[in-house]
């Protein structure tokens, strides 16, 4: 699945995305709106990571969303 798909779907796939990253909260989720900068952004931040890996999570999910 590409990212478009994923930020027009965002509503669905937002609970994919808080089973991955549990830290992350719903106003924070509702924040990002499917914005994939926003989210390796968030990501970082959240659980202290570097860049490049936020990065690799991210793509982890865009491969294994099924939404």
């Amino acid at each position: 699945m590409n990212w478009d798909q994923i930020e027009g779907k965002w509503k669905q796939t937002k609970g994919q995305a808080k089973e991955k990253w549990g830290e992350l909260t719903d106003d924070e989720l509702d924040i990002i709106a499917g914005r994939r900068d926003q989210l390796v952004g968030k990501v970082q931040e959240r659980y202290g990571i570097a860049r490049d890996e936020a990065e690799k999570q991210v793509r982890e999910f865009e491969t294994s969303c099924n939404c």
